[in-house]
């Protein structure tokens, strides 16, 4: 991508990120005190079981080097607004879903870069090695995610109404520039795109539905309740592709990087569908 396209996908990623602190409160950071053994469940998944699922499947597949590292970027990152919908649709606890978004959006921060240098340096070729400033990109992430969520949830603070008439129309705006994104990924991929696909496909779809079967049940395991399970299943298979996309072009300079995200980005509304099928038929039976 050039140079305009790249300061287009920051800034929407900027506008994304700034919708999703519109819905937030300071109470939803209070809630680890509420129930922090489920915080703690959804926080593992998506901070260690996450990228550590991500490298065992970009290893076991026999995928190219470029579609490995955006398997890996992908399993860095946090969830996202999408997962918060989805936990809603699906009758999960919308509460914790957004809890979670917001407590890991803060930590990967600090994570992301670490995860991305290893799988740089794992499965690049000497030749093509790229290695990130850590302390740039903590800054770089956080003037793009942190900063604008802080911003919504200021806004939110003292002028509620606004904030709350203004979340429904940015969410789908975001919907709309990640699918640009993607067709412009595929434009600018267009030669290696359906051996990309192809070998992305796989691979994502499995981290995608591997992710969500482990938050379920390791949330039962804990003996969480239904609720809080299915939305720890969603925040722990559901990942903020804008933001893994905007890392691979902004961060990496490289669109090829952005193929696996941009692949997750369209394969999750499906599995989410099915979450959501899955949630209200739990919630079905357990109100029989």
């Amino acid at each position: 991508m050039d140079n305009i396209s790249t300061i287009i996908l920051a800034v929407s990623l900027i506008i994304i990120m700034l919708g999703m602190g519109l819905s937030l409160v300071v109470d939803d950071f209070r809630r680890i005190f509420v129930y922090p053994k489920a915080i703690l469940v959804g926080l593992t998944n998506q901070i260690v079981i996450l990228p550590l699922l991500g490298f065992m499947l970009a290893s076991m597949f026999p995928i190219q080097p470029e579609i490995a590292v955006g398997v890996m970027i992908l399993a860095a990152c946090p969830g996202g607004p999408t997962s918060n919908l989805i936990s809603h649709l699906a009758k999960g606890d919308i509460a914790l879903s957004v809890t979670l978004t917001a407590l890991s959006s803060f930590i990967t921060i600090l994570t992301v870069p670490f995860i991305i240098n290893f799988a740089l340096q794992h499965f690049l070729e000497e030749g093509k090695m790229i290695k990130l400033d850590v302390v740039r990109t903590i800054i770089q992430i956080l003037v793009i995610t942190l900063i604008p969520v802080g911003i919504g949830m200021t806004i939110r603070r003292y002028n509620e109404g606004f904030a709350l008439k203004m979340a429904t129309p940015v969410r789908r705006a975001s919907g709309v520039v990640i699918i640009l994104v993607i067709v412009g990924i595929t434009l600018k991929e267009r030669e290696n795109f359906v051996s990309y696909i192809q070998q992305a496909g796989i691979v994502a779809l499995c981290l995608n539905v591997i992710t969500m079967a482990v938050g379920y049940y390791s949330a039962k395991l804990f003996r969480i309740n239904n609720k809080r399970a299915i939305s720890i299943a969603i925040e722990s298979g559901i990942q903020n592709g804008t933001l893994a996309i905007s890392i691979a072009v902004v961060l990496l300079g490289d669109t090829a990087f952005a193929v696996a995200p941009a692949v997750y980005s369209l394969l999750m509304f499906f599995t989410g569908g099915v979450a959501v099928y899955l949630g209200i038929k739990k919630n079905k039976v357990k109100t029989e």
